[in-house]
């Protein structure tokens, strides 16, 4: 038990050795900020990558023929299926777009949204000149499932892809690298050549990962295949689903349609990105991430806990003679233990303060790149950690110094 008296002595045994108590403290204070901060980052890491994502778009399918995706692997436009010896060529149409957004087959389905992309496009206005890196041509729905925002001016209507309007809506990138500060809206910009006037800017949405989404142009569909992508086939389908509970049964719909509409074809034939799935599959691997960091982070904790036994037991050694003369005048044993359970414990929790603090401050600088995100449970865990590696690596020492006899303490020199 440790009683009002020991930890009184306790008090007054650290400060009579403030630099050796420092140190002590000094190695408690990195393993809880160090928990607090990597536990931090691991979360930050994890918003980062859901924000990244979330900006691709909101209860998103985006669909691929002939297994192309957007980052590589293939021509999002097209490729074969083989029905025993015969080669069926798969490619995404109007047909395959109307038939997706009729609800009688396709309830779970909200919008459907073709992409045509247009290659190696460059933008030009009044001398300055800038390449693209994404030009795409879709219609008015896209915007709510790409979660684009518009900053300033509209963004095309259905009424604008009907008349094959020449009309384009840009990002931040294209905006800066064409006009600088001057005012975009009403501005005449030729993609490859051809005229389109500016009507909308978009907001930022930054990078997602695989490039800058603020480097973007979008036209209306028809007027995208009029002039910068022709052809009468799409590169890729976007497809909200009605809400997140429902995405999964879209997914299912998006495959029978796809399949009823090209028949010979199978699932293989298309591949569709699962924005859900793609967000939990990266939830699961930050989450594993961030218990790997923590872990790591204990291990300062347990190094400092070694010091703090290191320095019970130097206390020990140095105040024998102070614990004989407690013994001699009548001092219980429990009261040995206490007092430097006390003195252990103190300094963990002074320890695990000061980690706290330090860790609460540099979890509001970037740590490569990302902005540390901190989480209650890291704080209270980290700090009862500390307390507990003090209680722990402070027993030892406790009851060493407890077993003394008074005899013996009494002639230590």
């Amino acid at each position: 038990m440790i009683r009002r008296e020991g930890v009184m002595i306790a008090v007054r045994g650290i400060a009579a050795n403030r630099l050796r108590s420092a140190l002590t403290v000094l190695g408690i204070t990195i393993g809880v900020a160090a928990v607090i901060v990597l536990v931090a980052v691991g979360r930050g890491s994890g918003v980062d990558v859901q924000n990244r994502i979330g900006s691709l778009g909101t209860n998103v399918l985006t669909v691929f023929a002939g297994g192309g995706f957007p980052f590589g692997g293939g021509e999002p436009g097209g490729g074969t299926s083989r029905t025993g010896t015969q080669s069926v060529a798969v490619t995404l149409t109007a047909k395959d777009a109307k038939a997706l957004s009729d609800k009688a087959v396709a309830p779970d389905v909200k919008s459907v949204s073709p992409i045509v992309n247009a290659q190696n496009v460059t933008a030009t206005y009044n001398g300055a000149t800038h390449a693209v890196s994404s030009t795409f041509g879709s219609t008015a729905s896209v915007a709510e499932a790409r979660n684009y925002t518009v900053a300033s001016g509209r963004f095309f209507t259905d009424d604008d892809n009907k008349a094959h309007e020449r009309v384009v809506v840009l990002g931040q990138t294209v905006v800066q690298n064409l006009f600088g500060s001057a005012d975009p809206l009403d501005q005449t910009v030729k993609l490859n050549g051809v005229g389109f006037r500016v009507i909308g800017v978009l907001e930022s949405k930054g990078s997602n990962g695989f490039q800058d989404e603020d480097d973007v142009a979008v036209v209306p569909l028809t007027s995208a295949q009029d002039t910068i992508a022709g052809g009468g086939t799409y590169s890729q389908l976007v497809v909200q689903a009605t809400n997140s509970g429902s995405i999964t049964a879209a997914e299912s719909e998006v495959t029978s349609v796809l399949q009823s509409t090209h028949p010979g074809s199978s699932s293989s034939d298309y591949r569709v990105l699962n924005q859900a799935s793609l967000l939990q599959t990266t939830n699961d691997t930050n989450r594993t991430f961030t218990v790997l960091l923590g872990a790591v982070a204990a291990i300062s904790l347990l190094v400092g806990g070694i010091g703090v036994m290191n320095i019970m037991l130097v206390s020990v050694t140095e105040r024998t003679r102070e614990i004989g003369i407690h013994k001699a005048i009548g001092a219980q044993r429990s009261d040995i233990v206490g007092q430097f359970i006390a003195e252990a414990v103190l300094l963990s929790m002074i320890g695990g303060v000061a980690g706290i603090a330090a860790g609460l401050l540099l979890s509001r600088v970037k740590i490569v790149g990302v902005q540390p995100v901190v989480q209650p449970y890291s704080v209270v865990l980290a700090f009862g950690v500390a307390v507990a590696v003090g209680l722990f690596f402070g027993i030892y020492p406790a009851h060493r110094a407890a077993s003394l006899r008074p005899i013996e303490a009494l002639r230590y020199e």
